[in-house]
């Protein structure tokens, strides 16, 4: 990823968080993209589910351009986490075409403005202000925050893992490189805990 543009460098930041997020529901089951896989309820659609709200507020409501037809959810404020779970009225192919959809919007809104320009976050009260050049760091950030939690989620499925679906980030290692890592780094936690 080569830019000189700044402000195009952080959009392909962020594109290149989504992407991810995508990827990690490709191919799972109904279920296995919808299952709470943590004490706290975290699960893949809903991951995908709430960055689009995250990217309805900042480049949207943030900088006075909502999304049209924004989903009901959104003012849902009875319903706790709403965002973070996909009801099971809620296709899969609804919530990815309404991310798509959002970021399409966001991107418009990146494209229209500059870095320099001012939005207004309300849910952070009085110290609200913002340029859309931090938006754009913060949205990215968050963004590839919750690719992680989707990537250590997706491994628990079915063991696929990697900013991208052909995992090209990791070491190309076999299976039984990382089960033996595995159980090297489980030692070195057990001999640590033995010193302690």
């Amino acid at each position: 990823m080569k830019h000189s543009d700044p402000k195009e460098t952080l959009r392909s930041y962020l594109q290149e968080g989504r992407d991810a997020l995508l990827w990690k529901l490709d191919g799972l089951s109904e279920y296995d993209v919808r299952r709470p896989l943590t004490p706290t309820g975290s699960n893949l659609l809903g991951l995908v589910k709430h960055n689009a709200g995250v990217e309805m507020g900042y480049f949207g409501l943030v900088f006075g351009r909502p999304v049209p037809d924004a989903p009901a959810w959104m003012e849902q404020h009875d319903v706790p986490n709403i965002d973070m779970w996909a009801t099971p009225e809620e296709s899969r192919e609804e919530i990815v075409d309404l991310y798509r959809r959002v970021w399409e919007h966001s991107d418009e809104t990146i494209a229209a403005l500059t870095l320099e320009s001012t939005g207004q976050v309300p849910w952070w009260g009085e110290n609200g202000a913002v340029t859309l050049h931090r938006t754009l760091v913060h949205v990215a950030t968050e963004t590839h925050r919750h690719a992680g939690h989707a990537d250590i989620l997706r491994e628990q499925v079915d063991g696929a893992v990697g900013l991208r679906s052909l995992g090209d980030n990791l070491p190309g290692q076999e299976r039984e490189w990382w089960a033996q890592y595995r159980d090297r780094v489980e030692e070195a936690a057990r001999a640590a805990a033995d010193r302690a």
